[in-house]
């Protein structure tokens, strides 16, 4: 049998896997990696010196 600590460690880490997938759902519902990926694209260019 597992510990009962072995247990709540298993849950804490499903848990945090569910919050994990379930805030990654939101962010592409909401289209934010399009703003991040139009960001990181304007750094990149002011870094090369072209924007």
């Amino acid at each position: 049998m597992k510990k009962s600590s072995e247990k709540n460690t298993a849950y804490i880490r499903s848990g945090i896997l569910v919050a994990a997938i379930a805030f990654t759902g939101i962010g592409l519902a909401g289209r934010e990696h399009l703003e991040v990926l139009g960001k990181a694209v304007k750094i990149c260019l002011e870094c090369i010196g072209i924007g």
